[in-house]
């Protein structure tokens, strides 16, 4: 008999690049007996992945009972997600042309997509009549479309999507996640609930049969 307690916390999705998955791999584990704690890390999880790349639901019950085979009396306490997401991936070295084909084509997509965004703007709202009306208002004298608005707003531009996307030169200005990383933390996690989800709704037997 024991009156340990082991602490369990399993991630909404952890990514794991061998079919042969250890709790180790997947789970932070904590216990005041460490000899307990170690031979629970090198408990084999029974095929979670079915030997197939992609996405797959476990529901951290599944853990606990494999636990239980082992250690019938061991309280365990889950701190984490109650159903989780591995995804398995197999281990490859990407190819570094295909790397950089790929970082040129975004980069390409990137300035290409957002100047015809900011042309379409301009156009739009007439930015370039409006700027020649301000500019005579103010000054008495005809622009030539080329003044200190036109510079000051190019200029404003430039340091107003460095400050908001909060890069430039490969470094961030400060510690804050990007609105860009924040819509893609945002949808990742929709993706996994969705996938949780369906996966509930699915009788016990399908989930067997699939696995």
């Amino acid at each position: 008999m024991t009156n340990d307690t082991l602490y369990l916390k399993i991630d909404q999705n952890v990514q794991v690049h061998d079919d042969c998955v250890f709790l180790k791999d997947i789970a932070q584990l904590e216990c005041s007996n460490k000899a307990i704690e170690n031979k629970i890390k090198t408990l084999k999880l029974d095929n979670p992945t079915g030997n197939k790349p992609g996405r797959h639901v476990m529901s951290v019950m599944e853990i606990i009972t494999q636990i239980h085979a082992v250690y019938p009396s061991l309280e365990v306490n889950n701190i984490g997600e109650a159903d989780f997401i591995i995804t398995y991936e197999k281990s490859k070295q990407p190819s570094q042309a295909f790397s950089w084909i790929k970082t040129i084509f975004v980069c390409f997509l990137s300035f290409f997509g957002a100047g015809f965004s900011i042309m379409t703007f301009n156009n739009d709202v007439s930015i370039t009549k409006l700027f020649a009306q301000l500019y005579e208002q103010f000054t008495g004298t005809v622009s030539d479309g080329f003044t200190i608005l036109e510079i000051s707003y190019s200029i404003g531009l430039g340091l107003g999507i460095i400050i908001f996307f909060n890069h430039f030169a490969g470094k961030k200005l400060t510690a804050d996640p990007t609105p860009m990383e924040v819509q893609m933390r945002t949808y990742e996690d929709d993706i996994n609930k969705a996938l949780i989800e369906s996966s509930n709704r699915e009788p016990k037997n399908e989930k067997k049969m699939k696995q």
